[in-house]
């Protein structure tokens, strides 16, 4: 009995994270929006108690930051810390792609593929949200296949907290005519991998993430424009 008491409490903070991430990840919840407790208490049915810790635990992983006269707010986007988190990213994804190309095998090159194959649907029918997720899903394959979780962890730990930018940097190629940067970077990527060229892919990598920071700079600054 005491065990389930203490279980349960965090069980129901999960439940909370999850859908109020979930939400930010998906754009529902978009950058400089106020997460009021007692608004999301009411939204998931619950007492504001693991509300409160759910949005402690988003603090903690980057994806909120408090505010004077507001409280907690889904972190808003700079152009300094894009800089900053896809500097990082180069770093580590270049290094990712390059053990996952010499390790990778034809069933990892398939299902990178498949996923690629899903993304590019994503593409066509204008969902950024579902480009984003497949485009993940097929770098992870590779980057899993390097054989360092801890890597892997790390980069889907930036993921997550560069998630606002992606998707500027996405909607923002889906909204531009005849704009081949959101697939073509990863179709050479694949082509590499089959190819088992690590540096072939390395460099792939990393002008697709130079690509991809400069289009979100190009749009932030769009938005910035009264």
């Amino acid at each position: 009995m005491v065990t389930s008491q203490r279980v349960e409490p965090t069980l129901l903070t999960n439940r909370v994270y999850a859908m109020i991430h979930a939400a930010i990840l998906s754009g529902e919840l978009p950058a400089g929006s106020r997460l009021k407790v007692h608004d999301l208490a009411e939204l998931v049915g619950t007492s504001v108690t693991p509300v409160r810790e759910a949005i402690r635990r988003l603090e903690e992983a980057g994806l909120a930051v408090r505010q004077p006269h507001k409280g907690a707010v889904v972190k808003s986007l700079t152009l300094q810390e894009l800089i900053h988190v896809y500097n990082v990213r180069r770093l580590l994804e270049t290094e990712a792609a390059r053990l996952g190309a010499g390790n990778a095998t034809a069933e990892d090159c398939s299902r990178m593929q498949s996923e690629y194959d899903l993304m590019r649907k994503a593409i066509d029918e204008g969902r950024a949200i579902a480009l984003l997720d497949h485009d993940e899903a097929m770098l992870a394959i590779l980057y899993q296949a390097g054989g360092n979780p801890v890597l892997l962890q790390m980069i889907r730990t930036l993921w997550q907290q560069c998630r606002a930018y992606k998707i500027v940097g996405a909607q923002g190629s889906l909204d531009a005519a005849e704009d081949d940067s959101l697939w073509r970077y990863q179709q050479d990527l694949i082509t590499a991998t089959r190819n088992r060229d690590p540096s072939a892919a390395a460099a792939v990598n990393e002008a697709s993430l130079v690509n991809a920071s400069e289009r979100i700079k190009a749009r932030l600054a769009e938005q910035s424009t009264p």
